[in-house]
This record gives structure tokens, C-alpha cells and sequence, in this order.
């Protein structure tokens, strides 16, 4: 199914797959850690349950982005469009995330941590795209 011009199927899996990025890092491999480098402990969002019903929105959101630079720049297969995930992953998610490091007080395992996740998701959220053809 297309939306203007747009393969739905396409970014729902690229949203899925950088969904699953989160969670493997986050939720499987370096939880303790971001609790850890973040400042937050276990109960630190006690209350505040209903943000994780927004999880979703970001890689929707990163998925929609990718799909439309793509389009924009027209690029096509899988390795181009890797490429293109690399470059906005570097000046665009990276970047934004030096803001928190910068001008705040947090570690720099944690810029690390989370700037690695972010390039993560737009390398893997543009190869699915790339190889799913999203425009």
C-alpha cells in the first residue's frame, strides 16, 4: 500500500527495526548502565508509566524522515540509501545529542551509549527502507 507515494510496509519495518535497536540496546545489553551514566534509578519515572506509550512516535518519526529524504535525494538500493542513513545519522541525530553533553553535566559513556544508538537506528531504519523501495 502506498500513501503519497509513499510504501506504508516500508517504513513500518524500518520503524520496527529501529524500534528493535532501542530495545536491544536499552532494554537487553546496556540497561544497567544507562541507569547507571543517566542520573535515574529504577523509580525514577514512578508515575510517569504513560510516557512509554510515546515510544513508538520516534522511530515512526525517524522512519518517515528517512523515507522522505530518500525520495528527495533519489536514491536507490540498499547501500546508497545506507549511506545517506550514515550522513543524516552523523549530522543530524548525532549531532542534536552533543547538545546534551555539551551543555549539560552527563558522562561522556553516556553521549556514547546513546549518539551509538542513534547512528544505529538511521543505519538500520535506511537499509530496510533501501531494500524495501519506500518511494
Amino acid at each position: 500500500m502506498r500513501v503519497a507515494g509513499y510504501n506504508v510496509a516500508a517504513i513500518a519495518a524500518a520503524a520496527v527495526a529501529i524500534y528493535a535497536v532501542g530495545f536491544v540496546t536499552y532494554g537487553l545489553l546496556f540497561q544497567a548502565q544507562w541507569i547507571a551514566w543517566s542520573g535515574y534509578s529504577e523509580t525514577s519515572f514512578a508515575g510517569q508509566e504513560w510516557r512509554m506509550a510515546l515510544s513508538p512516535v520516534m522511530p515512526i518519526l525517524i522512519a518517515v524522515g528517512l523515507a522522505w529524504l530518500l525520495r528527495a535525494l533519489k536514491v536507490t538500493g540498499w547501500v546508497r540509501a545506507t549511506g545517506v542513513g550514515l550522513a543524516a545519522g552523523v549530522f543530524f541525530a548525532v549531532s542534536d545529542r552533543l547538545y546534551g553533553f555539551v551543555y549539560g553535566i552527563e558522562p561522556v559513556q553516556l553521549l556514547a551509549l546513546d549518539a551509538g544508538h542513534q547512528l544505529a537506528c538511521f543505519l538500520v531504519g535506511s537499509a530496510v527502507l533501501g531494500l524495501m523501495k519506500p518511494a
